[in-house]
């Protein structure tokens, strides 16, 4: 019996082991900016928590974890559109006993045509057999009238910065890192955020209103002067805003553009969380 003890004990401490991977899919569509494409450029962002994976014991003092994801975006009938299975290594760490394990991201982009899909994210822990999670987001893509409108709006966990890199994390000349989920926790003094203007009216100010409501009532909200783009290219508008003595749940945040007579051209709207009582890792590492 004691041989068997001495094993155990050993394999227990050679790994830190955690509950079913979770896996968060966070989605934005944007304008194809060739116009004579009906459908739009898809930006698929999955993140993977650190404290869901389970750490293996690579060296002393240093333990390694690994997520194996499968992205699929299905047609209506099923046949698949996209597919990539990418393998996902946090950054190693030293003691897994601390309590915050930072989470790994991988960011896709790609063109879609027009119509209804499925993005389907399936997540497996590489150093747990059996543990497979699978999360699915609905996906509608359809070309809107040619008027000024916004897309998706990416909630990001620091301020968009300009940036000449030329890859899946950088947009419109920025460089953003996208905040996992839209949860801002303990510790975020304010919502950072991206979108892009299409057919933006020219030779007029532009204003942007932004306001955020909880489910309870509390709200906060800013207007900006817009700077436009050039005829016939995208604007992009990045801001922020304060969330101050907001308490923590669920929130809605809406964007307008008005025009110089105030009158509402473009609105989008999301969804985040507050979390005052939970710290949030610093940041996710892409590979």
């Amino acid at each position: 019996m004691r041989p068997l003890l001495i094993l155990l004990f050993a394999l227990l401490a050679c790994t830190s082991r955690a509950a079913s991977p979770q896996l968060l899919l966070d989605v934005a569509r944007f304008h194809n900016e060739d116009m004579a494409v009906k459908g739009a450029i898809v930006e698929i962002y999955a993140t993977v928590p650190g404290q869901s994976l389970t750490y293996m014991r690579r060296a002393p003092k240093a333990f390694q974890a690994a997520a194996v994801v499968t992205l699929e975006v299905l047609k209506a009938d099923g046949k698949p559109a996209y597919q990539e299975t990418i393998t996902l290594k946090p950054p190693v760490l030293s003691d897994t006993s601390i309590a915050l394990k930072n989470p790994v991201s991988f960011q896709k982009r790609i063109a879609l045509p027009d119509g209804q899909y499925t993005l389907r994210g399936k997540v497996r822990d590489q150093y747990r057999a059996g543990q497979e999670t699978t999360v699915e987001v609905p996906l509608i893509l359809e070309a809107g009238a040619k008027k000024a409108s916004l897309s998706d709006i990416v909630l990001l966990s620091r301020p968009a910065a300009k940036s000449p890199a030329q890859n899946s994390f950088a947009r419109g000349g920025y460089n953003l890192v996208r905040t996992p989920g839209g949860l801002y926790a303990r510790g975020t003094s304010q919502i950072f955020f991206y979108t892009e203007l299409y057919q933006a009216p020219q030779g007029q100010p532009l204003s942007v209103r932004y306001k955020l409501v909880s489910e309870e009532g509390a709200a906060a909200e800013a207007e900006v002067q817009l700077d436009q783009a050039a005829a016939g290219r995208p604007t992009p508008v990045v801001g922020e805003l304060p969330l101050g003595p907001l308490p923590s749940g669920k929130y809605t945040f809406t964007m307008e553009v008005r025009d110089s007579k105030k009158q509402l051209i473009a609105t989008q709207t999301t969804h985040l969380q507050r979390d005052m009582e939970e710290y949030a890792p610093s940041g996710a590492s892409s590979n």
